[in-house]
């Protein structure tokens, strides 16, 4: 990773862009934390394309992911996303909003893990209540109460989120806010990496 040059600001307190990065960038993480809207103004922020996995699902099986989960169930769905995450990190460096179950796959997440620099993008669970009820798109939450869902998925997931190169906290407020954050703990790991490697 070519990120430890990231060490300015411009005015205002707002970080100066860092180089373009060698790895692809994957979010990861669960619904409601902001992957895409985060991982959109991080490519602008990089000078990298932004690529939403779900999107890229839905246009390779020509449906939504509600329809894919009903007609199909999940399993078919992991399916299908492990072999899209596969072909996306064959692309250049981008960055990579993923679906909140795609790196509990241990082949999609092995996959994540050595072709791309991970971030697990955290949130409080208040903070993700509110978000996911702007959208009724969200076949986990379908028939349940999303409080109780949203537990058992943190129970069952942060443990494997927590293996992600960088976790970083989405917090409430503009999204400039987590994306700075983002950017910091990129630069952190690029000035890590090439300490490690240094002769």
């Amino acid at each position: 990773m070519h990120l430890n040059a990231f060490n300015g600001t411009e005015a205002g307190g707002v970080s100066a862009a860092p180089p373009r990065p060698a790895k692809t960038i994957a979010l990861v993480g669960l619904m409601g934390v902001g992957k895409t809207s985060i991982g959109r103004r991080l490519g602008q922020r990089l000078g990298l394309p932004f690529i939403d996995a779900d999107a890229e699902i839905e246009a390779a099986a020509q449906s939504s992911i509600e329809e894919i989960f009903e007609r199909h169930g999940e399993s078919a769905f992991r399916e299908g996303e492990r072999r899209v995450v596969a072909r996306l990190l064959e692309k250049p460096p981008h960055v990579l909003a993923t679906g909140g179950g795609a790196f509990m796959d241990p082949s999609t997440r092995a996959l994540l893990r050595a072709r791309a620099v991970t971030i697990w993008l955290r949130a409080d669970l208040e903070l993700m209540l509110v978000r996911v009820q702007r959208r009724n798109n969200r076949p986990l939450l379908k028939g349940g109460d999303p409080r109780a869902v949203f537990e058992r998925l943190i129970a069952a997931r942060y443990p494997i989120y927590a293996e992600a190169d960088l976790t970083v906290d989405s917090v409430d407020g503009p999204p400039e806010l987590t994306l700075e954050r983002a950017l910091a703990a990129l630069a952190a790991y690029g000035t890590a990496q090439a300490q490690r490697v240094a002769p």
